[in-house]
């Protein structure tokens, strides 16, 4: 099969062709918060009047996981690892989730936040974790479409036929693991695991970003023309807060940057590696499809992996394709019963025999790293085993609407997926436009 090349910025970050040929609506997604509504779908902890966490459901508009729990934390007075939740959302959108809070229901009412709403608190034995969060639903409105308005239901109908055909879409890991505006975060990554923590920090705190605000990008080149953060850091604006966490560690432990980057909220340290992981994997699913490989089947030597009856898949049971058993798995992979997986190269990973074993082999040597690289003594958090990815996302309730120059999707995916990616499939716009 030929797939259609990207040639935007996206391939920047190892997204370099779409499953549909058909050209893009263009347009922008997120011109507004509302326009993409993310609601969670996860497993809550039971009520349990005795318990000691409060579980609430909590909508957040144009709020980043990360720096809304920060915010709640200082609200309560607590430290922010006594706020639980199931999985990190974008910041420009409107998000509904259930996070947990080890205090007393009656203590959320003097929560203060703008834009922030606090519903149905509850009482639970154990607080929200990453392993509850089951999918997304989301509610995208794209505005502004180059494409004339009388071409765009046609096109929608067609990229959602295609996506239906091959059953689903490729499951890239989309711009906002790596950053929309300053996509570094895989950047970071590659240095830690290169063992250059120094040039780790310098990354996240200084590396510009034209698409950034004149006083940020300001402050990033005063960052990176010294190494005395001290006389820097009374101008660095709101917006760069995590960076300022790094800074503030180095002018009170000049040289310690394991310990900058371990002053980092938790997930934000795994974050890290992940996005250097997630790099690697996007570029192995690239060349797959430049070879013409397909998405919706095995070839000899893939690692496939059975999915339970709700369609999550079952990482702890994975089956090798091979020319006696292909028949059986291509059907269980054609009936959405499995799902083809490339590596996310970790400490633990081994490469899988067969032509997509070869790329995998391929992109890892060329990145010149190994599987003890994963293991990073001075920052346990950023240290990463492996495992391993679908390369092809199922999408469940795909619904479309056109409206003038703009159009309306909504749909759910299962956890860990990018609703973006499959957006992309349909604009085929620029990079900042998601």
């Amino acid at each position: 099969m030929v797939y259609r090349i990207c040639r935007t910025a996206e391939a920047d970050i190892g997204m370099r062709y779409y499953l549909s040929h058909y050209d893009g609506t263009g347009g922008r997604l997120k011109t507004e918060p509302r326009d993409f509504v993310v609601r969670e779908i996860s497993s809550p902890p039971p009520h349990a009047e005795d318990g000691r966490f409060t579980i609430a459901r909590v909508t957040s508009t144009n709020w980043e996981t990360n720096r809304l729990v920060r915010l709640l934390s200082r609200e309560l007075g607590c430290s922010r690892e006594r706020i639980g939740f199931a999985g990190t959302k974008d910041k420009r959108a409107v998000t509904t989730q259930l996070m947990s809070f080890e205090c007393a229901p009656e203590e959320l009412s003097r929560i203060d936040l703008r834009d922030v709403v606090i519903e149905e608190p509850y009482r639970a034995k154990r607080g929200m974790r990453i392993g509850d969060l089951l999918g997304n639903e989301f509610e995208i409105s794209i505005r502004g479409c180059d494409m004339p308005a009388s071409e765009i239901p046609g096109t929608l109908e067609s990229v959602a036929s295609d996506i239906a055909r091959a059953g689903g879409f490729p499951n890239y890991f989309g711009v906002q693991r790596f950053g929309v505006v300053r996509p570094v975060t895989h950047i970071v990554g590659e240095r830690i695991v290169r063992g250059d923590l120094e040039g780790a920090v310098r990354a996240y705190v200084s590396e510009p970003s034209e698409k950034e605000s004149p006083d940020i990008i300001g402050a990033r080149a005063a960052a990176a023309d010294t190494e005395d953060y001290a006389s820097v850091i009374g101008d660095v604006p709101k917006g760069m807060s995590f960076e300022k966490i790094m800074m503030e560690h180095l002018i009170s432990h000049p040289g310690d940057h394991a310990g900058a980057i371990g002053a980092m909220p938790p997930n934000l340290q795994m974050m890290f590696v992940h996005a250097y992981q997630s790099y690697l994997f996007n570029l192995m699913l690239s060349e797959r499809m430049s070879r013409g490989m397909p998405l919706d089947a095995p070839v000899p030597g893939d690692v496939v992996i059975p999915a339970d009856s709700d369609g999550t898949p079952q990482h702890e049971r994975p089956i090798i394709a091979t020319e006696k058993n292909m028949d059986l798995v291509a059907r269980q992979v054609r009936m959405g019963r499995a799902f083809v997986t490339i590596t996310l190269f970790g400490s633990a990973s081994s490469i899988p025999e067969g032509e997509m074993g070869d790329i995998e082999r391929s992109v890892i040597e060329r990145e010149g790293i190994r599987n003890e690289d994963f293991i990073v003594p001075d920052l346990p958090r950023c240290s990463s085993k492996g495992s391993r990815r679908e390369i092809l996302c199922p999408v469940r309730d795909l619904r479309y609407s056109a409206d003038g120059d703009g159009y309306t999707v909504a749909f759910s995916l299962t956890k860990g997926n990018y609703a973006t990616c499959l957006m992309r499939e349909f604009m085929k716009s620029e990079m900042h436009s998601y």
